[in-house]
């Protein structure tokens, strides 16, 4: 995918991992820290993140394309570096959304009468999985800021000036 109605296809598809992303992010955290929330969000929680994961590779090569179509610039090659390391955040996100969304149909939605409704031999993968979901999500959002702020550099640093032109004034 290079061009989609006549603008570079990493232009517009950069969109979809800015949102998707942190919103599988945040999902993931939610469902992991709340049984209730795994159950309430089901099959979508993998569902999002496979979405998510999908547009980094999308995004990615529609992103190199666009890198021979430009000027050679240091700013652009940062991008392009950045760029190259989210795939493993937005695969860890997908995995643990997957474990997660098993993890939960399986756990009964009400507890039994004088039980706590978790196994305590289940406590210690509950945790193990939480922290691991904090991590890779705080590592993903970073992560994506950090690919984020570098293309904005590279898009606009020479692309805008820094005073007035006297068209705000209806000039």
């Amino acid at each position: 995918m290079t061009l989609i109605n006549g603008l570079p296809a990493h232009v517009l598809l950069v969109h979809v991992v800015v949102v998707l992303i942190p919103l599988t992010a945040l999902a993931l955290v939610a469902a992991a820290l709340w049984p209730r929330a795994a159950r309430r969000l089901g099959v979508l929680l993998p569902v999002l993140a496979f979405v998510a994961l999908l547009s980094v590779p999308l995004t990615t090569n529609a992103g190199e394309w666009l890198e021979r179509h430009v000027e050679e610039d240091a700013l652009v090659r940062r991008h392009t570096e950045l760029g190259d390391g989210l795939l493993p955040w937005a695969l860890g996100l997908f995995v643990l959304a997957a474990v997660v969304w098993w993890a939960g149909r399986r756990t009964p939605a009400e507890p039994a009468q004088g039980g706590s409704g978790m196994r305590w031999s289940a406590l210690p993968v509950r945790i193990i999985v939480g922290v691991l979901s904090l991590a890779v999500t705080v590592g993903a959002v970073v992560d994506v800021y950090r690919i984020g702020d570098s293309g904005a550099k590279a898009a606009w640093h020479d692309a805008y000036s820094k005073t007035a032109t006297g068209s705000e004034n209806g000039s």
